[in-house]
C-alpha cells in the first residue's frame, strides 16, 4: 500500500520562511521580464508577490515561500544541451515535465527551442498551472502545451506497465487527447523531475522511479533528469532539526549519489543499460530559515540515458 504524501505530513502554513526575500539572477530577471511581459524589474516583483499569494492559498509548499517556482532549474542542468538536441534526433521527441508546478521550465525549455507541442506538464495541483498562466500573463489559446493533472503514484495515472525494450506498436496517441500519463509507457523521450523525488519516502521515490522508467522511449539517448535534496550518505536527512510547519525536516529520505545510481541501473532498468551521472553537491541555502545555523545543504544533480 502507498505511503502518505508529504500533503499529510506537510500540513501547510502559509508563514513558513516568511523572511525569505526575492531573489533573482540576471538570467532569471532576464528570462521572465521576456516572459511576462512586464516593463521592469520592480513591476516584476510586484507581480511575483501577488502569485506568490496565491499559490500559498492553494498549497503552502517550502518552494512556494522560498521562491522556487521563479529560479530556473532545468537550463542550468549539466544535460540541458542534450534535452535541446533531442528534437534534431527524433523530430516528435516528447518531454515531460513531471511535477511542473507554474511550468517555468517548461517555459524556459520553449523559449531555448524544444517544441511547444511536445511537451506534457503534470502535476498532483491544477491550480498550480492555472497559476502559471497568471504568472506568465496567458491563457490556454495562447500557451497551448498540454497539461495533466494526476497522483503518479496512482496507477490509473500513469499506467502498470513494465520497462520498455522495444517501441510500441500502436500510434502514439494525439496529446491533447490524453486524461493520463498511461498511454505515453515507451513514448516519452526525455523526463525533467526537479524537487520532486524528495518528498517521497525511500519505497515511493523507488516506485516513482519505475513509473517514470516505463514511460521512457527504448532508444539511445532517452533521458531522465533533474535535481532533488540528497546527502553525502544515503539517509534520513538527520542534519535537519525535526519537522517545522511546512517543512519535512529529519522525515525527508535522501540518496546519495551511488544509492541513487544503483536505483536506477539494475533495479528500475536492467544493469548496464542505461548510463547514470549523479553527483551530491553542496549548497549554501540562507533561505532555509527552519534548519539551524550551520547545517550544510546538499542537492543531488542526475541525468539517466538510455545506452
Amino acid at each position: 500500500m502507498a505511503e502518505p504524501h508529504v500533503e499529510e505530513v506537510i500540513q501547510g502554513h502559509a508563514e513558513t520562511a516568511q523572511d525569505v526575500d526575492l531573489a533573482l539572477t540576471p538570467d532569471e530577471e532576464a528570462f521572465l521580464l521576456g516572459a511576462t511581459g512586464l516593463p521592469d524589474a520592480s513591476a516584476l516583483r510586484a507581480h511575483i508577490l501577488r502569485v506568490q499569494s496565491d499559490a500559498a492559498e492553494v498549497f503552502p509548499y517550502p518552494c512556494i515561500r522560498r521562491f522556487d517556482f521563479v529560479k530556473l532549474k532545468i537550463s542550468n542542468l549539466p544535460c540541458y544541451d542534450r534535452l535541446l538536441s533531442l528534437p534534431q534526433q527524433h523530430p516528435d521527441a516528447l518531454l515531460l515535465d513531471i511535477g511542473c508546478c507554474f511550468g517555468t521550465d517548461i517555459r524556459k525549455a520553449i523559449a531555448d527551442g524544444f517544441p511547444a507541442h511536445n511537451i506534457i506538464g503534470s502535476d498532483l495541483r491544477p491550480e498550480f498551472w492555472d497559476i502559471g498562466h497568471k504568472l506568465f500573463q496567458t491563457d490556454p489559446g495562447t500557451f497551448p502545451v498540454t497539461f495533466l493533472a494526476g497522483d503518479v503514484l496512482a496507477p490509473s495515472f500513469t499506467g502498470y506497465d513494465p520497462i520498455c525494450s522495444s517501441t510500441p506498436a500502436t500510434q502514439a496517441p494525439a496529446l491533447k487527447s490524453l486524461a493520463t500519463l498511461a498511454p505515453l509507457a515507451g513514448r516519452v523521450h526525455a523526463v525533467h523531475a526537479s524537487n520532486f523525488f524528495h518528498l517521497f519516502s525511500e519505497a515511493n521515490q523507488a516506485a516513482v522511479a519505475r513509473t517514470l522508467g516505463a514511460l521512457l522511449a527504448p532508444v539511445r539517448g532517452a533521458m531522465l533528469f533533474g535535481t532533488h535534496v540528497g546527502r553525502p550518505v544515503m539517509g534520513f536527512r538527520t542534519e535537519a532539526p525535526p519537522p517545522a510547519p511546512g517543512y519535512l525536516g529529519n522525515r525527508m529520505f535522501c540518496h546519495d549519489a551511488q544509492s541513487w545510481a544503483a536505483l536506477w541501473d539494475g533495479e528500475v532498468f536492467e544493469k548496464g543499460t542505461v548510463k547514470v551521472e549523479a553527483k551530491v553537491v553542496e549548497q549554501s541555502r540562507d533561505d532555509l530559515v527552519v534548519l539551524q545555523p550551520g547545517v550544510t545543504f546538499y542537492q543531488l544533480i542526475w541525468c539517466v540515458t538510455r545506452l
